[in-house]
């Protein structure tokens, strides 16, 4: 559904990168539980391995029911092609693979998922690469974390856990300044909130597991690009510009044009790094992504609500939700996320750290668990838990302090889940 009319998002969250199979007619997308696939001939399988041809040769790189949902994905976030992968944090190495070598760097925001924050300060220095974090409301700070050595700028759209919104226009002014590209962690808000891609993003990357899929059943990850990016406008990214020893000197940029990217992360990411995807877990997420729209509009409608009581309860002493008058980033919510500031959020105790454990272990509709996105409403401790690898001073920068719990604000019924929340904040005194 990429020709014709304009499609509306309801209809492309169902109907985009699906057809009927023209095995069986079947209309739901079918989980092609395969290893492998028949080739008509030895010289439709050489086509296929020297890209040449566009097909299945072997589930590690692509497979007909994860190909639906990367087209459906890429179509949402309005992208030129997508890559599924096996979990968000994946993703996130997918998206850098191609564009970093040793010795060079990312420049990162300081508001991050916990085991972003890791991920990029500790595990990336074993592949040689370098994170620098920045307060990305400081524009001239990112400005001059970026150097010679730079390779992309990376940031959330909607950051976990505060539910803080990134000015994603100003920080691709700087990347496009840079001839850096612009990654965008877009898990929090969905595209259905958020499409990056529009303020300038190179690529997006989601984690499948939150509310994409949306009912807690799937880990996965898949990284947008979005087609607009000139590989080959420098010398800084040879992955793509530059022959490439494995396939007898092709250059994807050259031969692929809007698609390298999409092509390199298939062809080389998943051929060389195996994070790949199972087609079960891309069969649920097609199933979550058809409701994604309807899901999104109640969970925003009741964190909506359930922020603004919050805010007047006497045990609370603030609250973080963008969608609040009182956020600094109210406003900013109107341009980079109209449809609403997501259902993401934090909630400072005025009891401190033994209230907020004492709140936790008393919510009894919230669920105590390490995700978020969930239908179900959950909660977290973040400093205790995601965030706990931090040092103090990175947990106060991502949002995460002591005194501070995660909400992630589901779709039940507004005022149970308040009711659920009073009576919590009581018996944590």
């Amino acid at each position: 559904m990429t020709d014709g009319p304009t499609y509306g998002f309801d209809t492309l969250q169902i109907h985009a990168g699906a057809r009927p199979d023209p095995a069986t007619g079947a209309r739901q997308t079918p989980i092609y539980q395969s290893t492998a696939y028949v080739f008509r001939d030895a010289e439709h399988a050489a086509a296929l391995f020297n890209l040449q041809e566009v097909g299945y040769i072997y589930s590690r790189l692509t497979n007909p029911t994860i190909a639906v949902l990367q087209e459906r994905v890429a179509t949402l976030e309005g992208g030129a092609g997508a890559v599924a992968c096996s979990s968000g944090h994946a993703a996130q190495i997918m998206a850098l693979f191609p564009l970093m070598t040793p010795s060079k760097n990312v420049v990162v925001s300081t508001r991050l998922y916990g085991g972003t924050v890791t991920q990029f300060s500790q595990t990336i220095k074993r592949f040689g690469w370098e994170a620098k974090f920045v307060d990305f409301d400081d524009l001239d700070a990112v400005k001059a974390a970026v150097d010679d050595d730079t390779r992309a700028v990376f940031c959330e759209s909607i950051a976990n856990p505060g539910g803080y919104i990134t000015d994603l226009r100003t920080i691709a002014d700087v990347a496009d300044a840079a001839g850096l590209p612009l990654i965008v962690d877009n898990t929090s808000a969905t595209p259905y909130l958020c499409r990056p891609i529009e303020h300038g993003a190179t690529l997006v990357v989601h984690s499948l597991t939150k509310y994409l899929t949306g009912n807690g059943t799937v880990t996965g990850g898949v990284v947008v690009d979005s087609g607009t990016f000139d590989w080959s406008a420098s010398d800084k990214f040879p992955s793509l510009s530059a022959p490439e020893p494995a396939y007898h000197g092709l250059r994807f940029h050259e031969t692929f044009g809007a698609l390298a990217f999409t092509f390199h992360g298939i062809a080389i990411g998943l051929r060389d790094l195996g994070m790949t995807l199972n087609p079960q877990a891309a069969h649920y997420t097609l199933m979550g992504i058809e409701t994604l729209s309807l899901r999104m509009e109640r969970h925003v409608e009741n964190a909506e609500k359930i922020a603004a009581w919050l805010e007047g309860h006497k045990a609370v002493d603030y609250v973080t939700y963008a969608g609040l008058k009182s956020s600094p980033y109210f406003d900013r919510k109107k341009t980079v996320c109209p449809r609403g500031a997501g259902a993401l959020f934090t909630v400072a105790l005025k009891g401190g750290y033994d209230a907020c454990v004492k709140f936790v272990d008393h919510l009894e509709i919230f669920s105590h668990v390490a995700n978020l996105g969930d239908t179900r409403s959950l909660v977290i401790h973040s400093a205790s838990t995601t965030h706990r690898q931090l040092t103090p001073e990175q947990q106060e920068a991502a949002g995460a302090a002591p005194n501070v719990v995660r909400l992630s604000i589901g779709t039940e019924d507004a005022d149970d889940l308040i009711r659920d929340l009073d009576q919590a904040l009581s018996a944590a005194g």
